[in-house]
């Protein structure tokens, strides 16, 4: 089912988020993001985002409230530590989904579905807090093994 994706998944949430010039910094590890994560991260990272596949109304309902994304932006705020953690908590999670469907339609659909595991709710909506998302990477998992999910 899944294609080989030789990229670690760290790349790819780094890509998805907008590389060095959005992010200000190189991410090659586990520890460089979570360093930019406890900082901040630019506002500006949210319209690659949105280009990886989110659309602005996922990205108030699931990461920033629409209130606060203009508040910030006039301003120049980034990102709290815990919106940071969320804008970064999701794009891995799509990764992941890209890996286990070899297609990102197929993944960012799947992730937008209701599914009864999940007592009706989507991937996307669970992965919402750590728990969830660690739940979600789990059902990734067993997808990726041929378990049913």
């Amino acid at each position: 089912m899944a294609s080989p994706n030789p990229k670690p998944v760290i790349e790819r949430v780094f890509r998805k988020l907008g590389g060095q010039r959005a992010l200000g910094t190189d991410v090659a590890s586990e520890a460089d993001l979570a360093r930019i994560v406890h900082g901040g991260i630019r506002l500006a990272v949210l319209g690659h985002v949105q280009k990886a596949g989110f659309s602005k109304q996922e990205i108030e309902r699931l990461i920033i409230p629409a209130r606060t994304w203009r508040h910030r932006k006039t301003k120049r705020e980034p990102l709290s530590i815990e919106e940071s953690d969320r804008v970064v908590r999701l794009t891995r999670i799509q990764a992941l989904a890209e890996d286990v469907f070899g297609d990102v339609q197929r993944a960012n659909r799947w992730l937008r579905e209701p599914l009864g595991i999940l007592d009706g709710k989507s991937p996307l909506e669970v992965a919402r807090t750590e728990a969830g998302a660690r739940l979600i990477e789990q059902l990734l998992a067993k997808l990726d093994w041929g378990a049913a999910a």
